[in-house]
């Protein structure tokens, strides 16, 4: 079975796997859209505004 990437309901983070590694959630989707990829959410202006503390891959719209 192939490993497909999701993006988490509550968080947006984009995830592979069953839960997500940023907030535990189980509620993920397969059908999302846009990406951000955040290196250092202190320093970023669209991270602070969307709540993101945490580097990584993000969803901008989940479906």
């Amino acid at each position: 079975m192939s490993a497909r990437a999701r993006a988490c309901r509550n968080c947006k983070k984009i995830v592979v796997g069953n839960s997500c590694d940023n907030c535990g959630s189980t509620d993920l989707a397969v059908n999302y859209s846009g990406l951000l990829i955040v290196l250092d959410p202190e320093k970023s202006r669209i991270a602070k505004e969307l709540g993101i503390t945490k580097p990584g891959h993000y969803a901008v719209k989940i479906d």
